[in-house]
């Protein structure tokens, strides 16, 4: 990419987006294309088209999902795998129409089978059965992958896909019934000690081990890749360090300033017990994350809740 290269993000609103948009801006990329949803419907296959032989970006970052929690995956099921194979299927078929130079789709790390082997290789995608909770959203983002790579074999296309591990940051979605845990723990925890609530209530055991990467360090490395890698298949983006929700829990506890109980109501459900990226291929190609999890949690949850 060049500094004056039209690059187009989609999904720009969004947590990655957002932080994408950032780390372009702050590398000196001056011609960046975005649209919000009322602008362009990426559902609708005759807007998307309308969209790239109008603007034709040369770069395009496939950022734009319908994302959520636990909860919101396994209830919406139907939205879920229908919205994003739509939006993903429209945006990556135009670059291709469109002679896009090179296009960076995201998927998520609910795609590798519920019990792979930790840490989570590349190579393990469809090796084993995914977990139920989110299937309809893990197959919407394997199809992604594979279409990507589909259109490369076919019609020789640099569409590239990165998998990132669980992300948090600035643009993050707080609301409590389709939010990611860590989010949800900032805003249960903050809201309990301004209310002067005597406990929190933490979904599931608290033994699940989860992998977590600031949204900030995530855009650096697609912007990273984009520039550096081109191979089919797709490469994980993680920190590869891993803690339970139990601990997380106490430390955002402890960056909150709570001062009561936690307990943790294990007849709800805990997902996949354990979820760590092998980050052996992206540390190979030259890139490793600079925010720690304490460091980013005390500076999302400053943004978001003090600073509001």
């Amino acid at each position: 990419m060049q500094f004056d290269s039209k690059i187009y993000v989609a999904g720009h609103l969004g947590m990655v987006g957002s932080a994408i948009i950032q780390n372009l801006n702050s590398k000196g990329f001056r011609n960046i294309i975005t649209r919000t949803s009322t602008e362009l419907n990426l559902i609708n296959q005759h807007d998307v088209a309308v969209f790239f032989e109008t603007e034709k970006p040369e770069y395009v970052f496939l950022a734009a999902a319908k994302v959520g929690g636990i909860v919101a995956n396994n209830t919406f099921r139907a939205d879920f795998i229908y919205q994003n194979i739509l939006i993903q299927s429209n945006v990556i078929h135009e670059s291709y129409k469109n002679n896009v130079k090179k296009l960076l789709f995201l998927g998520s790390s609910c795609i590798y089978p519920k019990l792979a082997p930790q840490p989570l290789k590349e190579d393990y995608l469809l090796t084993g059965l995914l977990e139920e909770t989110n299937e309809p959203y893990a197959i919407a983002k394997i199809a992604g992958i594979k279409m990507c790579d589909a259109y490369r074999a076919q019609y020789g296309c640099s569409f590239i896909s990165v998998m990132p591990t669980n992300l948090y940051g600035f643009n993050d979605n707080y609301d409590l019934q389709n939010s990611h845990v860590l989010p949800a723990l900032l805003r249960k925890f903050h809201e309990a000690k301004q209310n002067n609530t005597a406990e929190v209530i933490v979904w599931g055991s608290g033994n699940p081990l989860r992998e977590f990467l600031h949204a900030s360090d995530m855009a650096d490395a697609c912007v990273y890749l984009m520039q550096k890698y081109n191979g089919e298949g797709f490469v994980n983006i993680g920190s590869g360090e891993e803690i339970s929700i139990h601990e997380l829990a106490y430390i955002i506890k402890e960056i909150v300033g709570y001062q009561g109980k936690v307990s943790f109501d294990t007849s709800k459900p805990d997902g996949t017990p354990r979820k760590l990226t092998d980050t052996t291929k992206l540390n190979a190609l030259g890139w490793k994350y600079t925010i720690s999890l304490k460091q980013g949690i005390q500076q999302v949850y400053t943004e978001k809740f003090l600073n509001d």
